[in-house]
């Protein structure tokens, strides 16, 4: 579903990524994991192309879609939640997934569109609310969520998609220990059928929820395989399960 090939960026002669190959099986979870400073999130940057590498190839679906803008990427079925939520807190929290469905027509980007216009989207998301966990708060304002809920909502806006790929950054971030099982609990409901890549430094999340698990470490690529496989290797031991206790 998704390979690189020498994937490497560089930024002013420091290099972030360093000709990592990945390849990302279709209709798995796929965990990207390292101590700070690995690459992880540069490496998130390039396959959703907020970043161009410096060289290498990235091939999603079997397009080689290196060096392409976000919003093309988007329209191929790449999905991505982001670590830091940016939503409206005075917009519902229905009306978000409306406008996300929306998009992908234009009409959510015409200031004038009309409610009865948006209700026709109203099933769909109340669907994709259920999905996640939020149907009973459709009506509610974004910025009366709980930072849980919200995450959740994020992750409905980037269902909204339909995406073959779906992009998770740290999914968990910031999360106490009942709401990052309950984020568990919804990535495996939300993943089947789908492809997932994810970075999180959570091990008991990575373990719950990878059937790949790749381990970066200045760049380039340390370790790869089951989690089973990567926590028992001292490499992997050393530079970052080690040190995450």
């Amino acid at each position: 579903m998704l390979e690189t090939s020498a994937l490497t960026k560089e930024f002013r002669g420091f290099r972030a990524v360093s000709e990592v190959d990945l390849a990302v099986e279709q209709g798995t979870v796929h965990a990207l994991v390292g101590p700070n400073g690995a690459g992880k999130t540069t490496l998130f940057n390039l396959l959703t192309g907020f970043l161009t590498p410096t060289s290498g190839t990235i091939r999603f679906d079997g397009r080689d879609i290196t060096g392409q803008q976000p919003e093309q990427i988007a329209h191929l079925g790449v999905a991505r939640s982001f670590q830091i939520t940016s939503l409206f807190d005075q917009m519902s929290v229905v009306d978000h997934v409306e406008l996300a469905l929306a998009s992908p027509t234009g009409l959510g980007y015409r200031f004038w569109r009309s409610a009865g216009q948006m209700r026709r989207f109203r099933e769909r998301a109340m669907a994709l609310l259920g999905e996640v966990g939020l149907a009973d708060r459709a009506g509610a304002y974004a910025g009366s969520l709980a930072y849980g809920q919200k995450r959740a909502l994020e992750l409905a806006l980037a269902l909204a998609l339909d995406p073959k790929l779906l992009l998770l950054d740290e999914p968990t971030a910031g999360m106490g220990l009942e709401d990052v099982d309950r984020t568990i609990a919804l990535v495996k409901k939300v993943s089947a059928g789908r492809t997932v890549v994810f970075v999180d430094h959570n091990m008991h999340v990575v373990g719950s929820l990878a059937d790949t698990v790749t381990v970066l470490q200045s760049g380039k690529v340390l370790a790869q395989g089951t989690y089973d496989q990567v926590r028992t290797d001292e490499r992997v031991v050393t530079a970052y399960l080690g040190q995450a206790g």
